[in-house]
């Protein structure tokens, strides 16, 4: 007979166990078990962290109070602000607060990007692009600066330096132009008044890619907006590959409804 003793000191050892522990290690005494640490509870987020989900909800005025709580607020913090601002359309509030990002950091290259975009929304094109070629001086590989630099140029009617500008804007990142991710620190301008236009051009420098199906997903979007000089698809030498596709004939024989 086990006496009660022996009994309950089993029990203990058993309660206390890992539930991995095996037999032997009861009878060891259990030797060699490690001690069960408590998971430590996860650090709260910073007011920028917050702040950055408030955005991706478009709770732009929750950002901008939460962001403000950064304390001293940096350059990037007023930089996102700005953003903010933006997204409210109070493009001089968010003016004052990009030129406080870049109080901070006279190169912070995202800054300057976004100082560009309100330029172009005032429709001030020249000194949009003249913005946009300063923040490609300091960051020469941003595929958004030069999509934005393009989209300026467009606004000028300078449709060969536009095309140029997305030409290497893809050549970095080849889907600069599909992409739609959150507003981060860089805003891509992406209104244009000319969108049948804008269209056609996006259509031949993916042709010039050899990216047949954006090529023709841009082709029949500049048709459905009311594009007017479609026998530049039939003659300009970057749709050359195309026109034996079935597809491409379908569109030059369709006549869209204009949207």
């Amino acid at each position: 007979m086990w006496s009660n003793r022996l009994i309950g000191s089993f029990v203990f050892i058993a309660l206390t166990l890992p539930a991995a522990a095996t037999a032997q290690d009861i009878r060891a005494g259990v030797r060699d078990t490690k001690p069960v640490v408590p998971p430590q509870a996860a650090s709260p987020l910073t007011p920028e962290a917050r702040a950055d989900i408030f955005m991706a909800r478009k709770m732009y005025r929750e950002a901008v109070e939460t962001y403000l709580e950064t304390k001293p607020p940096n350059a990037v913090v007023y930089n996102k602000v700005g953003i903010a601002y933006h997204q409210m359309s109070d493009l001089d509030t968010a003016r004052k607060y990009y030129e406080r990002s870049l109080k901070l950091n006279s190169k912070y290259a995202e800054a300057i990007n976004n100082l560009g975009t309100i330029h172009y929304a005032k429709k001030n094109y020249r000194r949009a692009v003249s913005t946009y070629q300063r923040a490609l001086k300091i960051s020469p590989e941003s595929a958004s600066m030069y999509s934005n630099l393009g989209t300026a140029y467009f606004a000028r009617k300078d449709y060969k330096r536009a095309t140029e500008s997305y030409e290497k804007a893809m050549s970095i990142d080849p889907e600069v132009f599909e992409s739609r991710g959150s507003h981060g620190v860089l805003l891509q301008e992406r209104s244009v008044t000319e969108r049948a236009k804008f269209h056609y051009y996006l259509a031949k420098t993916y042709a010039k890619a050899g990216r047949t199906e954006l090529a023709l997903l841009y082709i029949r979007k500049s048709l459905e907006e009311g594009f007017k000089e479609r026998k530049k698809y039939m003659q300009d030498s970057e749709f050359e590959t195309l026109r034996s596709l079935p597809e491409f004939e379908d569109l030059m024989k369709l006549e869209p409804r204009v949207l």
